[in-house]
């Protein structure tokens, strides 16, 4: 009897819990967010980097060896062609002036007024970047004494598989490492026909052109660069979590939900675009969608029984129907 007494309880307490656990998942009925289909503009790029660099680069050497005599310009200069950007003399003009200081200050002067030093001039319009002497310096004929870019381009490394999708007068943005919250437009003036390989990989070379060169840019600078393939004008676009299968096992959206079940409408899908999903057909802009926000659903075995609730060891299935039957 006393045994009966404790199966009888066993089974008063798991009913109990039993019936409380259902109550409390049949309460948990799904919940649904809601979201507005919208048009959006949409572009394609490719990504890739860069450097900065002169367009055209000249860099100036003298026509004789001989040492620098005055220097007339600084670095970071605009420079117009013709511009004398120093003054050196020729190496027999060194040893003439040099022997005439030895015999004193008005042999100096003199063979100073006589012997003209050499100018050196730019070649063309442009930035003076780069001052690779001093003066006093002695220097010869091959020695590279400045460098003038005319204008500032970016030029980027495409690799194959892109450079099939990019045309001259695409649009590009470029952002510098040194400066990335700002932003630069330009377009694509130059695509070369060369490639080269580096660990089996063949890169081809871009060349973009800023639509205004910016006081902070500096050649060798690295450029990171988005280049427009492509753009579509009002796209519609909903939430990827919001397309569904229908019951029919087409694809839809829920439209509504009535008496906590969907009501669900066909749709076709496009291009998906990462957390978001274009919609070519079967909805309007402006249109309210619902998807799931997720919920509990109650566990089942097999059997259909509740794993949450106890039994008493050694008992089998048939007992333990008997008690719950009790």
């Amino acid at each position: 009897m006393k045994k009966l007494i404790i199966v009888l309880v066993i089974a008063a307490l798991a009913g109990g819990g039993w019936y409380a656990f259902k109550k409390k998942g049949s309460n948990n009925k799904p919940r649904y967010r809601q979201a507005q289909a919208e048009l959006r503009d949409l572009s394609e790029v490719v990504d890739t980097t860069g450097v900065v660099e002169p367009e055209n680069r000249v860099e100036i050497q003298p026509s004789s060896s001989g040492r620098i005599e005055e220097i007339l310009v600084e670095e970071g200069e605009r420079i117009k062609a013709g511009e004398v950007l120093a003054l050196m003399s020729s190496s027999d003009r060194v040893a003439i002036l040099d022997a005439a200081r030895a015999s004193g200050e008005d042999q100096y002067a003199q063979w100073k007024e006589t012997y003209k030093p050499i100018k050196v001039i730019s070649p063309i319009d442009g930035t003076l970047i780069l001052k690779n002497v001093v003066q006093g310096q002695t220097v010869g004929a091959s020695t590279v004494l400045f460098a003038i870019s005319d204008k500032l381009i970016v030029s980027a490394s495409l690799d194959e598989s892109d450079i099939g999708r990019v045309k001259k007068g695409q649009a590009a943005t470029i952002v510098l490492d040194s400066y990335p919250d700002k932003k630069v437009r330009g377009a694509i003036f130059k695509i070369l026909d060369e490639g080269t390989t580096k660990n089996n990989v063949v890169t081809y070379t871009v060349k973009i052109r800023p639509d205004r060169v910016p006081e902070f840019f500096r050649s060798q600078m690295t450029a990171n660069i988005k280049i427009k393939i492509s753009e579509r004008k009002d796209v519609l676009l909903i939430p990827a979590a919001a397309v569904v299968t229908d019951p029919q096992g087409q694809t839809a959206v829920i439209k509504e939900v009535k008496d906590g079940a969907p009501v669900y409408a066909r749709v076709e899908t496009g291009q998906n675009e990462g957390d978001e999903v274009e919609i070519t057909s079967g909805l309007e802009a402006g249109e309210t969608v619902f998807y799931r926000a997720g919920g509990y659903a109650p566990q089942v075995d097999s059997a259909g029984k509740n794993p949450l609730m106890p039994t008493r060891p050694g008992m089998n299935r048939q007992q333990q129907r008997a008690v719950r039957g009790r």
